[in-house]
């Protein structure tokens, strides 16, 4: 069973929601959240598998709240709910520690099917939107021709397991990366893994971030 939490300052967009979630034999909801703060409470005395976070919330907003609950490192995930597509605030809740977003006129079955993805542990974003989101804000991220920091965990990656990295980064799919770098789609999907432990991303959306902050991609 899929535990959600749903926090948004509406009750119409809370109550619909509810609705839809609990319609399915799989989900259920252990609460509501009118703000960010109430948000974080609950996810600490509910341990939700996912939390669907609206951005713009009076108070402590979605974004604030999504960073407390990543940095609390419990299991819980965030999917941020947003209005546009190419929300900057949505941008934020990815670097603030959200698994992925969604935009609030989704269709029913896409809203289920990210629920479900994010509580797996996957991020739900496209790589292709993720790449849209990115180009769309890049100023967020430090893109200077400046030589970036060695970060210890970029020096941990394996030559292959870099230059994995900076593909996701670039938005390529696995089908992408096995074709173009000769290797099996088995073998792709254990080097992103290995990235992701080895970097501590939480999932996909979260090392495209790292590949542009270590400016493995970044302005052409």
């Amino acid at each position: 069973m899929t535990t959600v939490l749903i926090a948004d300052d509406q009750p119409m967009q809370r109550f619909g929601f509810r609705m839809l979630l609990e319609s399915q034999d799989d989900m259920t909801v252990v609460g509501e959240a009118a703000n960010g703060g109430e948000a974080v409470r609950m996810a600490e005395q509910h341990h939700p598998d996912v939390v669907l976070m609206d951005v713009r919330m009076p108070g402590l907003d979605g974004i604030e709240a999504t960073r407390r609950i990543a940095a609390a490192g419990d299991r819980t995930r965030v999917l941020i709910v947003t209005t546009f597509d190419l929300d900057e605030y949505a941008f934020e809740g990815l670097r603030a520690g959200a698994s992925g977003f969604l935009v609030k006129d989704a269709r029913p079955e896409e809203l289920l099917a990210a629920v479900r993805a994010v509580a797996s542990g996957e991020a739900i974003v496209a790589p292709s939107l993720t790449r849209r989101l990115l180009d769309a804000y890049v100023q967020y991220l430090p893109t200077t021709r400046e030589a970036p920091p060695q970060d210890s965990r970029l020096t941990a990656l394996t030559d292959r397991e870099r230059e994995i990295l900076t593909v996701i980064g670039r938005g390529w799919t696995n089908t992408e990366i096995a074709a173009r770098l000769h290797l099996a789609e088995s073998t792709v999907k254990t080097h992103i893994s290995r990235v992701l432990a080895k970097t501590g991303a939480r999932d996909r959306v979260q090392a495209v971030i790292l590949a542009y902050q270590w400016h493995l991609v970044g302005e052409d």
